[in-house]
């Protein structure tokens, strides 16, 4: 997104009648009442094992490095190629309402799907379901190349505008496999099937089909420890259910400054932790781990090895992604 200026702060506040702003959105418009519709762009110089670029995941609609389309003749594969992806989005909101922004952590997740993409299979054909989808950005890439996509929210605003960016990148990216979906974390799984005539209700094969997937994905959703609860709880239903399923989860650490440390301390990360156990400390108390009957084992992955395909956004030191597996243990 070309407009955009990288040296933004989040504007953020405790107060959910406030608005807030993604560092990703500086540059947009300054009408922030109406949704703008973002051109992001995925890079890619590298080819995968099969000689494929990033540009074969838009359906052979690439772009040249000025922004232009360009037919895929190319005879020098070593030039950079782009991807055009099309995002609509609020550029401020309320706190309830932040899944309508994208956010920093989207693109690191999505940097992490590309390059499995350029350098395994292991994504391939899998059945997915993204928790806290928000703009849907993440799960529409993933769509490419997955069998089945469900994109997961809550609120119908936000719901609505995931399903018009499915729409709007239909054709590059095949989203015909994309299912847009309503999930409250704060209500048990599985969802109660409702009428096919609401929208995004589930059906009774697609909870089937969720409670199958063996990937799962969030990215930001941790800032909130009541939402932070809701989601384990949830995480907790689903991935004891069906498959044996992974979760990859990107985060950015946020601070505040507290009385208590009188630090400044990224609290919300810290919950997070809490119902992580370390894989290698895991292993190492297996015995006292086997008493419980099941727990999450966490493992952070080094997003130093993950090329930035996803220009528009800094990493910087506090960004991450997790790898999340559900143990139950044998005992039970």
């Amino acid at each position: 997104m070309e407009e955009e200026d990288p040296d933004i702060h989040t504007t953020s506040s405790n107060d959910s009648n406030d608005e807030v702003m993604s560092e990703i959105h500086l540059g947009c418009p300054p009408s922030h009442m109406a949704p703008y519709i973002s051109r992001f762009r995925l890079y890619s110089p590298h080819l995968n094992a099969t000689g494929d670029s990033l540009g074969s995941l838009c359906a052979s609609i690439i772009e040249d490095k000025e922004g232009d389309l360009d037919v895929p003749r190319r005879k020098n594969r070593d030039q950079p190629t782009s991807c055009p992806l099309l995002i609509q989005h609020r550029i401020t909101s309320s706190i309830p309402s932040v899944g309508l922004q994208v956010w920093k952590a989207a693109f690191l997740l999505v940097d992490f799907i590309l390059h499995q993409f350029l350098t395994s299979s292991d994504f391939s054909n899998e059945v997915a379901l993204e928790l806290g989808s928000g703009t849907g950005l993440v799960g529409i890439v993933l769509a490419r190349f997955a069998k089945i996509v469900f994109l997961t929210d809550r609120d119908a605003e936000i719901l609505d505008n995931c399903a018009t960016n499915v729409q709007l990148n239909r054709e590059l990216f095949k989203c015909d496999n994309v299912l847009v979906r309503e999930l409250d974390w704060k209500k048990s799984w599985p969802p109660i099937v409702e009428s096919s005539e609401m929208r995004y209700a589930w059906s009774s094969s697609e909870i089937h089909m969720a409670e199958q997937a063996s990937l799962l994905l969030a990215a930001d959703v941790i800032y909130c420890d009541e939402l932070t609860d809701s989601l384990f709880d949830t995480l907790e239903c689903l991935m004891s259910r069906g498959s044996e399923k992974v979760l990859y989860l990107s985060l950015e650490k946020r601070y505040n400054f507290t009385i208590d440390a009188l630090d400044t301390v990224a609290n919300g990360y810290l919950h997070f932790l809490k119902y992580l156990e370390d894989e290698e400390s895991a292993e190492g108390s297996a015995a006292e781990l086997s008493l419980r009957s099941a727990y999450f084992v966490g493992k952070r992955i080094d997003i130093k090895q993950i090329p930035q395909y996803v220009r528009e956004y800094e990493r910087g030191n506090d960004l991450e992604i997790w790898q999340i597996r559900y143990v139950r243990s044998m005992t039970t």
